[in-house]
């Protein structure tokens, strides 16, 4: 066996797989430089759509995706809120939340007016199973306009819940985990609202009554 030509023929192919890793790796670099923002534009676009179809019509006349603000839920995760006005007043703020449900993350958006009324509510991402778990999508079933014009005393906190749990919101007949996650999503929701409506409002919070 001629040792030096097994050798040759080594250096060889791993100089080719190199240079072939090199090419396809700049290639790849290139076309996700010329494509990245595209995409990014194209999920801009699909952000505000669904940042709007949770408002009332007519109801700001803003740049939603470019008036936000942070803030930090109970479990620490920061929530970008988006706020809407009109004239410029704020008139509601949209913002996400998420939960577990049965087959993984339910992700949704959640728009609620300065009273804390929802406005609106659509999943934007889930894993449920096909055909029970997806009702909760509005193109599935109308099953989310269940919370228009909801709030925390509206209806009471204890029926917070699917029917099955003593609450008012319908379940899936064989998916009742799925609803129960975002009637608690939502609901963490509202809480989240009372609990740092000045800031998502941009406005002062309330001072303390002076002492007699």
């Amino acid at each position: 066996m001629n040792i030096a030509k097994q050798f040759d023929t080594l250096w060889y192919q791993g100089a080719s797989l190199a240079f072939v890793a090199t090419v396809t790796g700049a290639a790849l670099a290139i076309a996700s430089q010329a494509t990245g923002p595209r995409i990014a534009e194209a999920q801009a676009r699909k952000t505000q759509a669904a940042l709007a179809e949770v408002l009332p019509r007519n109801s700001f006349d803003n740049d939603l995706m470019a008036d936000t603000v942070a803030v930090k839920d109970t479990n620490g995760r920061t929530v970008t809120v988006y706020r809407a006005r009109k004239a410029g007043v704020v008139t509601g703020v949209v913002f996400g939340m998420e939960n577990k449900g049965y087959s993984g993350t339910i992700k949704l958006v959640m728009g609620v007016d300065r009273g804390g009324r929802l406005t609106g509510v659509r999943v934007t991402g889930h894993t449920e199973t096909p055909g029970l778990g997806d009702k909760i999508e509005i193109v599935k079933t109308p099953w989310v306009l269940s919370f228009n014009g909801r709030s925390l005393d509206n209806p009471a906190p204890a029926q917070w819940a699917v029917k099955k749990d003593g609450g008012i919101f319908d379940q899936f007949a064989g998916a009742t985990i799925t609803p129960r996650a975002v009637v608690n999503a939502v609901k963490r929701g509202l809480d989240l609202y009372a609990a740092q409506q000045a800031t998502m409002l941009g406005e002062p919070a309330a001072s303390a009554a002076p002492q007699s």
